[in-house]
């Protein structure tokens, strides 16, 4: 039986299910992404596993919003709410990348503002490419294997 202190999750009239009692009590993750070739080798919502290491909404690594650049995952930390500004982008600038691919969440939710679009061109990254975030994760993965210069920012979940 199923048992949910409405307490600690009922806010503005929506049920708030925690990942944990999801896979607790029978519930599915969908797989979004699976590329054992990699670097993001798997995706499901709020979880990636990257060369090998788990990176989740449960506070896995670098959590459920991620940036990965050089090779290296680092917590995406400056993403608030769903619209994107460009101080939130601003990871990435002075790195030497000439693509960026933002994975939008898994429904697209998250929006990219014509001010973050030119704040991203103005620091002389010269493609930036904006997907749900199962799409950016395979794009990220291709233009890394065939050697260009590639950042991903990537949102998660919604």
């Amino acid at each position: 039986m199923l048992s949910i202190d409405y307490a600690s999750h009922y806010n503005q009239d929506r049920l708030i299910i925690p990942v944990s009692l999801m896979l607790t009590e029978g519930w599915q993750r969908k797989v979004f992404m699976d590329d054992p070739a990699g670097p993001i080798e798997h995706f499901e919502w709020g979880q990636y596993r990257v060369m090998g290491k788990i990176h989740s909404a449960e506070g896995e690594g670098a959590g459920k919003d991620i940036c990965l650049l050089k090779g290296e995952v680092r917590p995406w930390a400056a993403r608030k709410g769903h619209r994107l500004t460009p101080d939130m982008v601003a990871v990435v600038f002075e790195q030497g990348v000439s693509t960026l691919v933002i994975g939008n969440g898994v429904r697209g939710r998250l929006k990219v503002t014509g001010k973050t679009r030119r704040a991203i061109q103005q620091a002389g990254i010269k493609k930036l490419i904006v997907e749900t975030t199962p799409e950016a994760c395979a794009t990220y993965n291709r233009l890394f294997q065939s050697g260009e210069s590639v950042a991903l920012l990537a949102h998660g979940t919604c």
